[in-house]
Formats: structure tokens, sequence, C-alpha cells
């Protein structure tokens, strides 16, 4: 007797991964990549003047922040640029080059800046930096221009040696508050800090302090 039979064939493996084809992107991704979103609390003050101090600060810090990134972008492409050169008298030279260009760009804008924005203007360069002012004044010029400006400076209570601290100054908190929120809802360009800020033990720190002032 002849017998016939089909058999039939066994999927090894049922699943099948799905691809996403992105307008703009050749290249089929299995995700999608997202930007970090915070979960920002509602905006509380204890009194009319608190209110009206962070007011005027944020209008302070949308004015001057883009100069904060234009520094950081600025810093970023003259490393990269001074990698091709070899000899350090070249890279002293294009240094000075793209400092002028620089100053010429933008000195005239930065001088209608108050002195608080100034303040402002020092504290985030740093944080998109990573580097005060005076070091960066120093690195592209020399230690006698940064301490005369540093100098020069001071006589407007601007100093160049400031940090970004949010975790020690309630000002500095504030206004990386500021950029949080301006960066969400897309009123600033999102720069990423040159050193990691936790947004989360900020907000911890100084809710407990402020409970702390209150209770005394």
């Amino acid at each position: 007797m002849l017998l016939l039979a089909q058999i039939e064939p066994v999927e090894q493996d049922s699943l099948q991964e799905k691809y996403l084809l992105i307008e703009g992107d050749s290249i089929p991704r299995k995700y999608i990549d997202l930007d970090e979103v915070l979960v920002l609390p509602d905006l509380k003050f204890r009194d009319k003047d608190e209110r009206y101090r962070y007011l005027i600060l944020r209008r302070k810090t949308r004015k001057v922040y883009p100069y904060a990134k234009m520094a950081a972008e600025r810093l970023i492409e003259l490393n990269e640029e001074l990698k091709q050169f070899e000899k350090r008298r070249k890279k002293k030279k294009h240094a000075k080059k793209v400092q002028k260009f620089i100053e010429k760009e933008f000195s005239a804008e930065l001088k209608k800046l108050t002195k608080t924005e100034g303040q402002i203007l020092v504290k985030l360069i740093h944080r998109q930096t990573g580097k005060t002012a005076f070091q960066l004044v120093k690195e592209l010029r020399n230690g006698w221009r940064a301490f005369w400006y540093n100098n020069t400076a001071s006589l407007f209570d601007i100093k160049l040696k400031r940090e970004f601290a949010p975790l020690d100054v309630e000002e500095d908190y504030l206004i990386e508050d500021i950029l949080r929120r301006d960066f969400q809802n897309g009123r600033l360009e999102r720069q990423e800090p040159a050193f990691e800020i936790d947004y989360y033990d900020l907000l911890n720190k100084w809710k407990t302090s402020k409970a702390i002032t209150k209770k005394q």
C-alpha cells in the first residue's frame, strides 16, 4: 500500500519584529528616541514679592541664555578646529582669529546687558561650557587680560570666576528651574549642561530648605 502524507513545516519562531521607517531616515528602527520629560511641579510663591522676583529672573535668564549657548557651541567648534593644527603657533593664531570674530559679532549686544543680566550670563557660561568666564578669557587671551577683565567686572559686581551652583545658591536653582520649564514648553532651545545636574535633587533640597525656614 502506498501512503502519501503532507508534512506541514514547523514554525521555529513566530515572533516578528516590527520596524519603523521615519521620514527622512533610510534606516528602519525598532524604537523612537524621545527627549527626557520631567514632571515639573506647579509654581508656588510665598507672596507677591517672591513671584515678582521670579518673573524678573525669568525674563533676564531668557535674554542671556542664547549667549551662553552660543559660547558653548563656539568653544566646541574651536576645540575641534584646533585639533587640525599641530604647531602651537598656528593654534594660537587660529584661536585669536575666532576670538576676534566672536567679539565683533556679539560685543555690541553684550554691552547692552544690565549688571544682573551680566551676572546671570557668567553663571550660564559655566553651566554650558564647564568653565568659568575667567578661565575662557585666560585660555583664549592671556593671564594678564583675564586678571584685568576680572577686576574690571568686579567694579560692576560681576565675578568672572563665579560658577553655576544650583545646589548651593537659591538663585541658581531658580535659574535651572526656569531653563527646564522653557526647554519643555519649547521657549528655549535645549542644550545639555557641561556637567550633570539632577533637577529632583535640587527640588527636594530647596523644598526642604523653604519648609524649615517657614517653620522658624
